[in-house]
C-alpha cells in the first residue's frame, strides 16, 4: 500500500489550518483515548441496575479494546513499515515530534483502539453511536493530520479495532454474563458493588 501522494496532501492542508486547529487535534490525539477511558466507566456505572447481560456487555468493552490494541500491536511489529514524517520525501513536517525508530507505523495502534472503543461501547449502549463514531472516525485522521502515521495505516487501524473487539465480545459476553450472575446472587458487598444488585438481587 501506499498513501504517499494523500498523506502529503493532508499534510500540507494541516499546515494551511489555523494554530488553534492544530492544537486542537494535537490535543485530540490523547484526549480522544482519555474520553474513550471515561465512557468505559459511565457505561458500566449505568449498567450495573440493569440486566447481568448489560454489565457483561459494558465490562468487556474495555477489554475486548485491549485485546485488539495486542493484535495491532503483534501486526505492528511483524510489518516493520517506517513512520511517513521520515519516509515521505517532500511532505511538510509533522505537527508532533516523529516516533523514534522502531516504533512501526502500520497499522496505527490510534486508530485500532479508536474503532476497537467505538465499535465495543455501542454493542453495550446503541445511543452512543452517534456520539463515538464521530469520535473514532476524528481520532484516526488526527493521527495523519498531526503526520506520524499514512492514510493507510489507521483505515486498517479502524478496520482492525472494529473488527477483532466485537468478536472478543460476542465470544465472552456468555461467560461473562454468568459471571455477573453469580456475582450477584453471592451476597458479598464487593460483587454487588462491581456486578450490581440488578434484577436478580435475592429478595430479603
Amino acid at each position: 500500500m501506499d498513501s504517499s501522494d494523500l498523506y502529503r496532501d493532508i499534510t500540507d492542508f494541516a499546515h494551511s489550518t489555523p494554530g488553534w486547529a492544530q492544537s486542537a487535534m494535537e490535543l485530540w490525539t490523547t484526549a480522544g483515548l482519555l474520553l474513550f477511558g471515561v465512557l468505559y466507566v459511565a457505561v458500566w456505572w449505568r449498567s450495573r441496575d440493569r440486566a447481568p447481560r448489560q454489565v457483561a456487555l459494558a465490562v468487556l468493552a474495555p477489554l475486548a479494546t485491549a485485546f485488539a490494541y495486542v493484535v495491532s500491536e503483534l501486526v505492528k511489529s511483524a510489518v516493520e513499515e517506517e513512520r511517513p514524517c521520515r519516509a515521505v520525501v517532500g511532505a511538510a513536517a509533522s505537527l508532533v515530534a516523529c516516533p523514534e525508530y522502531g516504533d512501526w507505523s502500520f497499522p496505527s495502534n490510534h486508530s485500532a483502539i479508536a474503532g476497537a472503543a467505538a465499535l465495543s461501547l455501542v454493542m453495550a449502549a446503541r445511543r452512543l453511536a452517534l456520539f463515538v463514531v464521530p469520535m473514532a472516525l476524528l481520532m484516526a485522521f488526527s493521527r495523519v493530520f498531526v503526520g506520524v502515521h499514512y492514510p493507510h495505516d489507521v483505515a486498517i487501524g479502524l478496520l482492525l479495532g472494529g473488527s477483532v473487539a466485537p468478536l472478543v465480545v460476542l465470544a465472552l459476553t456468555g461467560p461473562v454474563n454468568r459471571v455477573i450472575r453469580t456475582m450477584r446472587r453471592s451476597g458479598n458487598r464487593a460483587a454487588a458493588w462491581f456486578a450490581g444488585p440488578g434484577p436478580a438481587r435475592p429478595a430479603r
